[in-house]
């Protein structure tokens, strides 16, 4: 399954309002402490990718990755555009705010 949220089609809609609208590859991004995440990149589909399009945008990822996480959604946030796959990656046992391990994580790893 494939989901585009409203936010982040706007989001795309206005970084696209000026320029022609390019194909936007998924792929492995390290996480730090919180483990893998997927990211975003414009990038050309190739034969060894899974395609996908919704509302006037091309998705593009590797037909193995997209395989281990069963689908994805893509939501805008505050920080950037968010890619939450259907099946989790294994936690890498960190809270997410990338500071764990250097101590100032301000205590909020649990």
């Amino acid at each position: 399954m494939f989901v585009l949220t409203e936010s982040a089609r706007t989001e795309l809609d206005a970084f696209f309002a000026d320029k022609k609208k390019e194909a936007i590859r998924m792929y492995l991004a390290p996480g730090g402490c919180s483990g893998p995440r997927i990211g975003l990149a414009i990038d050309d589909p190739n034969e060894e990718d899974f395609v996908v399009e919704q509302d006037g945008y091309t998705f593009c990822c590797v037909k193995e990755l997209w395989s281990t996480i069963g689908g994805a959604t893509i939501d805008a946030s505050p920080m950037g555009f968010l890619v939450t796959p259907e099946i989790p990656f294994p936690s890498a046992g960190g809270c997410g705010c990338s500071h764990c391990g250097t101590g100032t994580c301000g205590g909020s790893c649990h």
